[in-house]
């Protein structure tokens, strides 16, 4: 692990787990404001439709996913899980949209493009694969592989076809 990465990921990591946190210690103070969210997506996703719960739980995936990124465990699934807990979260802490007074909006729209910038680098983390090739290219690069042995093998045994046929020749002459 490079260190821009094992600086980095902590740096990242440190808002989502104090937010986790903060989510599965207040949710009873949180669940009125996911609760619209709550209600139109429980049905869907077959999920309890129970604001408190939900609401700690998507802190307590966040605060573990953000403890493993931080440490480097399963990065690119904890900074999946990472982005899926905050979309929630960005949506229901900071609605813009239904704000009045243009001074509030604008903080609370501020606040909302914070939680974005942050949701944007749990998905650049999510397609981090640390200057390894990602298993797409590896396929790929696995098949072409492939394609280019067997051609090389089809030469090879043509070539071969043709060493044995002139052997076969000069031996038959050898005896004629």
């Amino acid at each position: 692990m490079t260190v821009v990465r094992r600086l980095a990921r902590p740096m990242l990591a440190a808002i989502f787990i104090k937010n986790g946190i903060d989510q599965v210690r207040h949710a009873g103070d949180l669940a009125p404001s996911a609760e619209p969210l709550v209600h139109r997506v429980a049905g869907p996703l077959r999920l309890p439709d129970d604001p408190v719960l939900l609401v700690r739980l998507n802190g307590a995936a966040m605060a573990g996913a953000g403890v493993l990124f931080a440490l480097g465990k399963a990065p690119r699934l904890s900074a999946v899980v990472l982005a899926a807990t905050a979309t929630p979260s960005a949506y229901v802490n900071h609605p813009f949209w239904s704000e009045k007074d243009p001074s509030v909006r604008s903080e609370v729209l501020e606040d909302f493009l914070t939680d974005l910038g942050l949701l944007g680098g749990a998905l650049l983390a999510a397609v981090d694969t640390a200057g390894k090739p990602g298993a797409l290219w590896r396929g790929k690069r696995a098949g072409r592989d492939a394609q280019r042995l067997a051609r090389l093998a089809a030469r090879e045994a043509v070539h071969a076809a043709e060493v044995g046929k002139k052997d076969v020749q000069l031996a038959a002459a050898k005896l004629g």
